[in-house]
Formats: structure tokens, C-alpha cells, sequence
């Protein structure tokens, strides 16, 4: 059974930054594209990040300059740094393991953790 455990949400103050954490027990993990997405209150899960197998990585538009993703395989734990947030970024954020990372798309893989809450006041 592959863990997916997302950590790091809480509530920052607009312009604040957060890093969230996901820890996917894969035992190929330094072979799979990664995602993040997120999801607010009766709103449609979009995708906010993938990093691939490789390192290359996507950003939607609407986080491009804020936030970065980034990998480290030894502890099979994938990031998202997130700065200089906005209220409109509140949402539970989820992890997605073993997806597929091409031309700056990601098609989502079985694996989904919990969800982090991030919360951005005004």
C-alpha cells in the first residue's frame, strides 16, 4: 500500500510564505513525476505544480514567480514552497504520486494524499 502524507498548511497572513511537504512511500520514487493540486470550497481541483522524474517543472500560471517545486529523492519527499501568498491561494492542497510529467503537462497517478489546509488572511 503506497503512503502519500501531505504536511506544512496553516494559516499565514497575506504576503507570508509556507512550505508544504510530501512524503510518498514509492520505492521507485526518484523515477515518478509528482504533482500538487489544489482544491478550494466548491471549487474543481486544479493543478498548481508537477516536478518530473528528472526535475523539470510546471507552474500554473497563476502561482508562476511565487511559487517553486522542488524534490529530494533521498528522503522521498517532494515541495512546495509557497511565498508571497494571496487570499485567493486558500485551499486544501493535495500531493499526487506517480503521475505522468510531459511537455509541462501532468496526468494525475492513483496515488493522492489527505490534503493540507492552507489558509490566507487578508
Amino acid at each position: 500500500q503506497v503512503q502519500v502524507v501531505e504536511s506544512g498548511g496553516g494559516l499565514v497572513q497575506a504576503g507570508g510564505s509556507l512550505r508544504l511537504s510530501c512524503v510518498a512511500s514509492l520505492s521507485t520514487f526518484s523515477r515518478n513525476d509528482m504533482g500538487w493540486y489544489h482544491q478550494a470550497p466548491g471549487k474543481q481541483r486544479e493543478l498548481v505544480a508537477a516536478i518530473s522524474a528528472g526535475g523539470r517543472t510546471s507552474l500554473a500560471d497563476s502561482v508562476k514567480g511565487r511559487f517553486t517545486v522542488f524534490r529530494d529523492n533521498a528522503k522521498n519527499t517532494v515541495y512546495l514552497q509557497m511565498s508571497s501568498l494571496k487570499p485567493e491561494d486558500t485551499a486544501v492542497y493535495y500531493c499526487n504520486a506517480a503521475g505522468t510529467y510531459f511537455g509541462g503537462h501532468y496526468v494525475p497517478g492513483n496515488y493522492w494524499g489527505q490534503g493540507t489546509q492552507v489558509t490566507v488572511s487578508s
